[in-house]
Parts: structure tokens; C-alpha cells; sequence
């Protein structure tokens, strides 16, 4: 087919290769416009862009899609099919009806639940046990289009947010292209009304752990959030990022340092086993500690 790409971040690229892969003329890939990042804030392309040019496919960057004109140029394209996985721009509806066979995204949960900006963080802190990706058909709702297909995958004990990210976006690029290879026989199914849940963007407040919560809860927070933007705590003067852990047995007033890295919650205890401090690499609990003085209790 020929396809139009859009996305945006890490989790994107691999479908772009899958894509491409699986033989398809990708005739464009848009993406979001370069941001100031690193030290010296200078303007760095997304990884989709850099992938693309790298793969040797034209690429745009607009600010938005409701110009006239850009939206005339996309037209132009005469794609049979859009591709958009992590894209981050809403589609106008002239957009979503331009392609012969409309939009196709790529969504990171089992839809109806988790619509929205952070399906992967938000099934880990909600505890889900199972999560997937729906191949849909876009409209102008958010994440309400009927779904062609679904793939699912089990949430262990031990994942973060990262481990996650990354098996759910191979199995996106999977998911990809075993729908476009039989889109003639794909009934969509209307999402149902029930179980809808949205996952609201990650706000930077809810990272500080509260020690009162439940060890459960706080565990959940910690690999929700890892590894970005972090869970964190302030041992004495200094915050330290919390990037993984597991739940066990212990009690003591919230916030106590029971044993190493093993901390009291409201309701048992949870084990800190990967840590950072400002300015050091992301270590194992054992290393981390080397050298650093962990006082007797943890937070504000």
C-alpha cells in the first residue's frame, strides 16, 4: 500500500520499520517539529525523523494540521492508508478523510480502556494485570474509532512503565502490518460504552511518594512512573529518583528505612531495587548505597 506515517517518539520507530519491512511504499512521514533538548538546547528532530531520513523517506514537521494548505499538501500524497501511532497532534477531520482507506492508529491499551495521553503509565499504577494494543480506525474522537484488531500481553509484578513501552511497541509494529495485510477481512468493532477509562496525562506532581500509602500503591507508583518522570523521595537534603521495586514484608512507621533499601509504607513495605541520585547513574540498590549515608527515615 501506499502509506503515510505519523508519530513522533521512540515507541513509534519500530512500526516504521515493520512497515517498511513488510514491502509498503511509505510515501511521507510526518512528525513533530524539532525541540530544544540536551544541555545546550538546541534543536533536536524526533526519533521517528531521524529514522526516516535515515531510511531514506521525505519528511514534514508542521506546528498543527489546520491549515488549508498543509492539509491540501497531505491530500496530495493520494495515500491509500494513514499510519499514526504517538503522533501528538489531533487530526482535523479534512486529514482523516484524505487517505483511500482513512487513518489507522495505533493505540497502547485495550481499548475502551485507557483512552488518552498515558495508556502504559496508567495501567501500571491502576494495577492492571493485562494490556495490549488496538489497531483502530481514527475518528474525531479521542481513541473512540472502531477497532480492527486487538493483541494482548500480560503485565507482571515486575515491569515499569520502560519494560512495557517497549514490548508493547514491538508488538504495535506486529499488529501494524498483520492489519494492513488483511484489512479486506477485518470487521471493525464498535467500541462499547462500558469500561471506558482515560489515562490523563503524567503530571510531574504526582511523583513524590507519599510513605503513608500502601505499600501496593507506592509499588505501583515506583514502576508506573520509571523511568520517566520518576517516582522520588528526599533522603535528608538530597532527592533520590525510585526506578524500581517489589513489594514485602515489613512495618514500621512510614518512611522508616527498615534494612538496606527496604522502606515501611502505611501498610507493609516495599524494596527498592534500582535508585539514582542527582548527577549519578541509575544504580542496583546495593551500588547505590555504596558510599552514600541513608538516613534513618525517608521524606519530608
Amino acid at each position: 500500500m501506499r502509506v503515510v506515517f505519523m508519530g513522533t517518539p521512540d515507541f513509534s520507530v519500530p512500526a516504521l520499520d515493520a512497515l517498511v519491512a513488510a514491502g509498503h511504499e511509505l510515501c511521507c512521514v510526518y512528525t513533530q517539529p524539532p525541540r530544544p533538548a540536551g544541555r545546550g538546547k538546541k534543536d533536536r528532530p524526533s526519533p521517528v525523523h531521524l529514522r526516516a531520513e535515515a531510511l531514506g523517506i521525505p519528511v514534514r514537521h508542521p506546528a498543527r494540521l489546520r491549515d488549508p494548505v498543509d492539509q491540501a499538501e497531505f491530500a496530495a500524497l493520494q495515500a491509500d492508508v494513514a499510519v499514526v501511532v504517538a503522533y501528538g497532534l489531533i487530526l482535523p477531520q479534512p486529514v482523516l478523510d484524505a487517505p483511500r482507506l482513512g487513518c489507522l492508529n495505533i493505540h497502547a491499551s485495550l481499548l475502551p480502556r485507557w483512552r488518552g495521553a498515558a495508556p502504559i503509565h496508567r495501567a501500571i499504577m491502576a494495577g492492571d494485570t493485562e494490556t495490549g494494543v488496538c489497531i483502530m480506525q481514527m475518528e474525531a474522537g479521542l481513541d473512540t474509532g472502531p477497532v480492527l484488531l486487538r493483541l494482548s500481553l500480560p503485565i507482571s509484578p515486575q515491569d515499569t512503565t520502560g519494560a512495557l513501552h517497549d514490548r508493547l511497541s514491538a508488538l504495535g509494529a506486529a499488529g501494524i502490518t498483520q492489519a494492513l495485510s488483511q484489512l479486506d477481512s477485518l470487521a471493525p468493532d464498535p467500541q462499547p460504552d462500558v469500561g471506558v477509562t482515560y489515562a490523563e496525562k503524567i503530571d510531574k506532581a504526582e511523583a513524590q511518594v507519599d510513605w503513608t500509602r500502601s505499600a501496593v500503591e507506592i509499588d505501583r507508583q515506583i514502576r508506573g512512573l520509571s523511568p520517566f518522570p520518576g517516582a522520588w523521595t528526599m533522603a535528608g537534603d538530597t532527592r533520590i529518583k525510585l526506578l524500581s521495586s517489589r513489594v514485602v514484608a515489613g512495618s514500621g512507621a512510614p518512611g522508616a528505612v527498615l534494612q538496606g533499601l527496604t522502606i515501611a509504607c502505611g501498610d507493609g513495605a516495599v524494596e527498592i531495587l534500582r535508585a539514582q541520585r542527582p548527577g549519578k547513574k541509575a544504580a542496583e540498590a546495593e551500588i547505590f548505597l555504596n558510599g552514600f549515608a541513608l538516613p534513618t527515615h525517608l521524606g519530608g
